[in-house]
């Protein structure tokens, strides 16, 4: 059964875990603790709505003795084929990592969406993946 696009405007939080597939970490010469990465992550949303989602995206960061800034692009694409594609900027701080996002397109019931949103890291006890809480403000027509 086809997706039906609902107009207005839409709040959707979300849990998030990440883990970094293919990455690659490169350290600057001659600065101490400068360090420039880039690559690709998946991950796993869990809608407050009960839905799953699942993350690709390419993220870039600059970083000095672990803080400084970051930007990606992210899709999240749910069970039913439909999807949203966002760009972020943030900075990571002393192992807290915090954005915002502007949303570029989306596809199935989010055809044509716009908005923005936001994340932040939690505490988590996984091993080389990530924790965040997240919400999207979209926009449909």
């Amino acid at each position: 059964m086809p997706a039906t696009a609902l107009a207005g405007e839409q709040v959707l939080e979300f849990r998030l875990v990440t883990k970094p597939m293919d990455v690659k970490v490169t350290e600057v010469a001659n600065v101490e603790g400068q360090t420039v990465m880039s690559g690709k992550m998946f991950g796993v949303a869990l809608f407050k709505d009960g839905r799953i989602a699942v993350k690709d995206f390419v993220n870039s960061s600059d970083l000095l003795k672990g803080s400084g800034p970051m930007f990606g692009y992210s899709t999240y694409t749910f069970d039913d084929g439909s999807s949203i594609t966002a760009r972020y900027t943030g900075t990571i701080k002393d192992g807290k990592a915090k954005g915002e996002y502007t949303i570029l397109s989306g596809t199935g019931m989010y055809a044509n969406a716009t908005g923005t949103g936001g994340f932040e890291s939690t505490q988590s006890g996984f091993k080389g993946a990530y924790l965040y809480d997240g919400r999207f403000i979209v926009k449909t027509p």
